[in-house]
């Protein structure tokens, strides 16, 4: 499927857990004792098991046994600093100490950051090669080489010579973005050149090869009959452009040339129309280093400035500025260079960093064959199924359970099996029915018994609500009080009935949240703080709507007399309970997209048909469109022609709010919030490491979403993994499994009955 597709599944339905965790242990194990294999059934695997290039989650999940991360994180996502001698952090009652691969210092300039890694002497690879700082600078270069082609963005961040290096020029630091947007916009024949070899004509050859096996789903909704003619209708810039009686390359060619220099059209029709942003800009920079070097300019660059060998085990990076998000971009899984790379080709001091720079495909070549430092060597992936058995060399004491199975196992399929033991354990997705069949399994009514156990924990994202401030809005002035006031009329009726929704939809599998920011964030508002509120549970004085003793129907019929309140107070004609008439600029009626298969199919559908009840009871309304499709939703979010949209987050480790909210993130800020004040703090927010400060900033980013009224948080839900006791030692399984701490994070010391 075309990532336009996999994008806008993404956007609009439940997300699927996908959630980084970086493993630490807490405790030392013995060596291996038990033969029978511990079976873990996860979804289809990918075969790119390594650190460098896993894309899909069951895959990263190998990645991060097989090898060892820089450094890790405690139950909380906080850093763990003192890997070698090791911290102890208290959680829920319990001492935790952690131990790592290494000692992190971050010191802080006025210009500059510098982060030194000193690493344990005592680490080996499974192979029993010594992982040193070669290791480190090896994987570090592989990132930031221009073949690289993986998920990882280390070579976006701010380390120093990183743009000279990647452009081999001492030159490019000199070009601004500026230059770059400029380059675009003229577009020399050399650039639109490049552009549509390199990026229009591929992705078009994909998605036709995309659309020769996808077609048939599609025929009935498109009235497509074939390939050709469903490649055509999705990308054709040129409506009445025909396909008939002409093969593949005749096909990509004329559409190639319909778009011609317009490769941000090519993005919009993909679905994405920042797709080719990062691309097209490197295609630009590369221009214009030619042009600078042509006129006697710059001098090649054989390494990053930034990045330093200081001993057999110390490498210090160093960046210009500060930003809070750095930290963890640095803190990679180390990979061992003599096995991914060619130590003939490494060589420091004369900048040879263990491959041919601009060629990784040797590297690439062995991610289906995965080695590393981690506590499990990889063996073979056979029928569905990757095989692993513990690492004698791990340098915190050989795996309890010798021999790990993960098999390739249907999410509907992964409670039966732990109940039938074809797996010992595995990860369905959280939801009411998956909970009562659990309960059912387990003939007690609850979640843990003696068939299975479940470790329920936050997933790192959230479900929202989202409005468009530039098309719900009064006079054309999104961020005027009377625009305010007109979508917290409509966030005031919707947020009312998220209770009754959620638990109907998920029962224990998820909770309602009143700020949008996932519960997982160490910045997420506490209900003990002081200022803690429920999301748009005022009126339009900002006296509370709700108590305690009252019924849902009472708070419903508050709710809605509320946006009585709101509306007037918009400027909308309301009399007798009713709004009759409109402001300019606004209107009676406005739309809600909703990616629920066309038949309701979404934890917030219900929301939204109440919520139309109770505004048509006062004489305005809510068209509710259930898109079968959820291109369509995605084509508009792109467009900014939505007005308001149900939704899903996936967050980050860093709670930073820059891509979602600051208004110079015009591609993926859909709600269209343009406010001076918000930007400020979030840039504050991330030029330091004050948790306690920037906690506190980031409640007042949130308190102007709010008061924007740009977005209903509506749901957290939970990942869950669930095991076998009969099977699995309960007392040796892993304590308090958190978001940030996988059940894996202590795989050491899990024994089988």
């Amino acid at each position: 499927m075309s990532k336009k597709k996999l994008m806008a599944l993404l956007l609009t339905g439940v997300m699927a857990a996908s959630t980084v965790s970086v493993p630490v242990f807490a405790e030392e194990a013995e060596g291996g004792s038990s033969d029978t294999p511990l079976v873990i059934g996860q979804t289809n695997f990918s075969e790119k098991f390594s650190g460098l290039f896993h894309e899909a989650v069951p895959d990263q999940q190998i990645a991060e046994n097989v090898g060892e991360y820089l450094f890790g994180s405690d139950r909380t996502g906080a850093i763990i600093y003192n890997g070698i001698e090791g911290e102890t952090h208290e959680y829920n009652g319990t001492d935790y100490t952690y131990t790592g691969l290494s000692d992190v210092t971050v010191t802080e300039g006025e210009d500059e950051t510098v982060y030194n890694f000193k690493l344990r002497e005592d680490v080996t690879f499974s192979d029993g090669e010594p992982l040193t700082a070669d290791d480190l600078i090896f994987t570090y270069y592989v990132l930031s080489d221009t073949d690289y082609d993986g998920n990882a963005t280390f070579y976006s961040t701010n380390i120093k010579g990183m743009k000279n290096y990647r452009l081999n020029s001492t030159a490019a630091d000199s070009i601004t973005d500026e230059d770059v947007a400029n380059t675009l916009a003229d577009m020399p024949d050399e650039v639109a050149a490049r552009v549509k070899d390199e990026l229009i004509v591929p992705l078009l050859t994909s998605e036709y090869e995309w659309a020769q096996t996808a077609w048939e789903d599609y025929a009935d909704a498109y009235g497509v009959t074939n390939g050709d003619e469903f490649f055509g209708m999705l990308y054709a810039a040129d409506e009445n452009y025909s396909v008939d009686g002409k093969d593949q390359d005749t096909i990509i060619n004329e559409i190639a040339d319909q778009y011609g220099k317009d490769y941000l059209a090519l993005a919009a029709a993909y679905g994405d129309e920042a797709y080719f942003d990062e691309d097209a800009a490197t295609i630009a920079s590369e221009y214009l280093v030619e042009q600078k070097t042509a006129a006697g300019e710059g001098e090649e660059v054989a390494n990053i400035e930034g990045i330093k060998k200081l001993g057999d085990y110390e490498v210090e990076v160093t960046t210009d500025g500060f930003e809070a998000t750095t930290i963890y971009q640095l803190g990679v899984i180390v990979e061992p260079m003599h096995y991914y790379g060619d130590a003939s080709l490494y060589d420091y001091d004369n900048n040879q960093f263990g491959f041919t720079r601009g060629d990784l495909s040797a590297v690439r070549d062995k991610s289906n064959q995965p080695l590393g430092a981690g506590p499990y060597k990889f063996v073979k992936y056979e029928n569905k199924t990757v095989y692993m058995e513990a690492n004698e060399n791990y340098y915190k004491g050989a795996p309890k359970t010798k021999y790990l199975q993960w098999r390739e196992t249907s999410d509907a399929d992964k409670i039966a099996g732990v109940e039938q033991g074809t797996i010992d354990l595995s990860d369905p997705s959280g939801s009411k029915s998956a909970f009562d069949q659990i309960k059912s399994i387990n003939g007690n009514d609850e979640l843990s018994g003696d068939k299975i156990i479940v470790n329920a924990t936050d997933n790192l994202g959230y479900g929202y609500i989202g409005l468009n401030a530039n098309t719900i809005n009064v006079g054309g002035e999104p961020g005027s009080d009377a625009s305010k006031n007109l979508r917290k009329a409509l966030t005031t009726v919707l947020a009312v009935y998220r209770d009754v929704a959620i638990d109907s939809y998920y029962g224990d599998a998820a909770s309602v949240i009143n700020y949008p920011i996932s519960n997982t964030s160490w910045a997420a508002p506490q209900k003990s703080d002081a200022d803690y509120q429920v999301a748009y549970s005022v009126d339009v004085d900002g006296n509370p709507l709700y108590t305690d003793d009252m019924t849902d129907d009472e708070k419903f019929a508050a709710a809605t007399q509320a946006a009585l309140g709101f509306f007037e107070a918009a400027g909308y004609t309301v009399e007798n309970g009713k709004v009759t008439a409109a402001p300019e600029g606004a209107k009676m009626t406005y739309e809600i997209i909703i990616g629920a298969d066309g038949s309701g199919d979404h934890p917030s559908f219900a929301i939204l048909t109440d919520a139309k009840a109770a505004l048509e009871s006062i004489g305005f309304t809510l068209e509710i469109n259930d898109v079968t499709d959820s291109n369509i939703m995605w084509d508009a979010l792109n467009a900014g022609t939505a007005e308001m949209w149900a939704a899903a987050w996936q967050a980050t480790v860093d709670p930073d709010m820059y891509q979602v909210y600051h208004s110079a993130s015009v591609k993926s800020n859909y709600y269209h919030i343009n406010d001076e004040t918000l930007d400020q703090d979030i840039i504050d927010a991330r030029s330091t490491a004050d948790q306690e400060y920037r906690k506190s900033v980031y409640k007042q980013c949130l308190d102007i979403i709010l008061d924007w009224a740009v977005e209903i948080p509506i749901y957290q839900r939970q990942n869950c993994v669930i095991y076998s006791p009969e099977r699995i030692n309960a007392d040796t399984f892993t304590k308090d499994v958190t978001t940030f701490y996988s059940w894996y994070g202590d795989i050491i010391n899990i024994e089988m009955n």
